[in-house]
């Protein structure tokens, strides 16, 4: 078998790679994670604030980990595959608690929605153990960053509200009123309308609140496109929204995103889109509405994320931080590091470290004592990741780990695999892989690089690995135009939350942080009158004592 070479940089391209096939990472009846394993039998529509019974179609929910009794993947839950109809109500109970601006929660004041929010929070954290074990079945993260996701998750909401308190105008200024050019103004913020929220599988929880939690806050209504994979933990959540919220604010809708997405849109009914995954998909959706002009859209979307390690390099820090960057949660993050590209001096000895590196990680369950590497909870991608991994080969990359099990399969349970000798010629070079094929680019000149960074799609991400300022000033100057985030000599992330995630190109429209978040989710909306009226200014007093809108906090 392919896999079980010690291939060099100097042995012909292979053509015919197939992943090794080992028995699959599996669960039995007398492992004790096993006796705890979820059942989220989904059997109900949450549309209009109401758990209804659901009469259709529905599908299992399996996890990447095998159930021994059966030899499958275990099944774990049930959804709803919504039907165009279920899609429209759900639409609809969205514009009904909107009521053009005029509904109960745009209508609320900024306090009260937070303390309606803050009910949210105490309603999850009742459920905070049953939310970690779906995450750690279903999408496979292991026990230490599903309990991260829900922690993180609530930290970021209580930033969010932290932010919102101490300045409404999320420091736009004239948060008092304020004489300027012959008239006194005051901002608020206000809502745009009903947000479509969409998140993907890898942080299902995190993702969908960093949009869905500042747009409520706002004052904005909701419907949740729940993801096929990773929807099990948006199910237990409806009863904490039921029992926080007025019916109607947050709407789930489930099933495939090509029979629900389009008639939804169609309906013009959607003002805002909170978007994270791939650009297609979000193309899809902006062409679908009838007036897209009126439509705000804020995306987090692809990235390839790029580490450049320069001659001068320490070789052991930026083997280990790319090694992290690109490994972590097993390389499903749009902020992963997804190409290096390693000056020829230092090549041999980074490689080297790196394969040591990923070699060093423990492969299991996500329960198991200090796992790293766990089963892919995408169905299709181990399929996909040996495509990629085949074309390169064939072009003459190498698998520099084979002899450490690189591009062995168990089950969902796939090694992370590092690829030599990577060029532009091959498909790793330019797709995002998402999940842990670990690809190594060699060049001499670093034009190369410059030519890599100016031809990439990617507008996300780039780690930088120097202590040579003079050498590196002229990519962090490209990278100024080209990316959102330059990180030296560490692997690129998201937080901490406070800091802007931004992106250009096709890697995001728009910026995620506690404070963006809040501003791409509402309108500055302006109240003035003449300074000089002693008439108006008493009634704009006034106004704060009876305005919900201009209430203080």
């Amino acid at each position: 078998d392919a896999c079980d070479q010690i291939l060099t940089r100097d042995q012909a391209p292979m053509s015919d790679f197939k992943m090794k096939a080992l028995p699959p990472a599996a669960a039995g009846p007398n492992d004790e994670m096993y006796k705890k394993k979820p059942m989220v039998n989904c059997d109900f529509k949450f549309i209009g604030g109401k758990k209804v019974p659901f009469v259709g179609n529905s599908i299992d929910v399996t996890s990447p980990i095998y159930d021994e009794a059966t030899g499958a993947r275990t099944v774990i839950g049930r959804l709803p595959q919504f039907s165009t109809e279920d899609a429209l109500e759900a639409i609809n109970a969205a514009a009904a608690a909107w009521d053009r601006g005029q509904g109960t929660w745009p209508q609320m004041s900024l306090a009260e929605r937070i303390t309606a929010i803050e009910n949210v929070v105490s309603e999850l954290r009742k459920i905070r153990e049953e939310i970690v074990n779906v995450l750690m079945w279903e999408i496979c993260k292991n026990t230490s960053d599903a309990a991260k996701e829900f922690d993180r998750t609530m930290d970021f909401i209580a930033a969010v509200i932290k932010e919102l308190r101490a300045d409404p105008t999320i420091k736009m200024g004239f948060n008092s009123w304020t004489e300027v050019s012959g008239v006194t103004a005051q901002v608020r913020r206000g809502p745009i309308g009903v947000m479509l929220g969409l998140a993907p599988f890898n942080y299902p929880l995190n993702e969908m609140y960093a949009i869905l939690i500042p747009a409520l806050l706002m004052g904005n209504i909701a419907v949740l496109k729940i993801p096929a994979t990773g929807g099990l933990v948006h199910i237990l959540t409806a009863d904490a929204f039921a029992a926080a919220l007025p019916p109607g604010v947050v709407n789930f809708v489930s099933g495939s995103g090509r029979a629900t997405m389009p008639p939804i849109m169609e309906t013009g009914l959607v003002d805002l889109i909170g978007f994270i995954g791939g650009t297609g998909a979000m193309d899809k959706l902006i062409k679908q509405h009838p007036e897209p002009h009126r439509m705000k859209v804020f995306a987090q979307l692809a990235g390839k994320n790029m580490g450049i390690v320069l001659p001068d390099a320490d070789v052991e820090v930026a083997s280990k931080q790319c090694m992290a960057g690109s490994t972590s949660y097993n390389g499903q993050r749009c902020t992963a590091v997804k190409l290096m590209m390693v000056h020829e001096s230092v090549a041999d000895q980074f490689v080297s470290k790196l394969v040591e590196k990923v070699g060093a990680l423990k492969a299991g369950l996500p329960w198991e004592d200090k796992v790293s590497i766990t089963p892919l909870p995408e169905p299709n991608k181990p399929e996909f990741l040996e495509g990629l991994i085949q074309d390169a080969l064939s072009k003459g990359a190498t698998i520099a780990n084979s002899a450490h099990g690189g591009g062995e399969l168990r089950g969902a349970l796939f090694t992370p695999t590092v690829l030599d000798g990577v060029t532009p010629e091959m498909r790793i070079f330019h797709e995002e892989q998402f999940g842990p094929v670990i690809p190594v680019a060699r060049y001499r000149d670093v034009a190369e690089v410059h030519k890599a960074l100016k031809e990439s799609w990617n507008g996300q991400q780039a780690a930088l690995f120097t202590a040579d300022p003079k050498a590196a000033a002229p990519l962090v100057d490209a990278l100024s135009s080209t990316v959102g985030r330059i990180n030296f000599n560490l692997q690129c992330g998201r937080s901490p939350d406070v800091v802007p995630f931004s992106g250009r190109r096709s890697s995001a429209m728009g910026t995620m942080s506690v404070t963006e978040a809040l501003r791409a989710f509402s309108i500055e909306t302006v109240v003035v009158h003449p300074s000089s009226d002693k008439a108006s200014a008493e009634l704009a007093q006034g106004l704060e004592r009876y305005s919900k809108f201009l209430a203080p906090l």
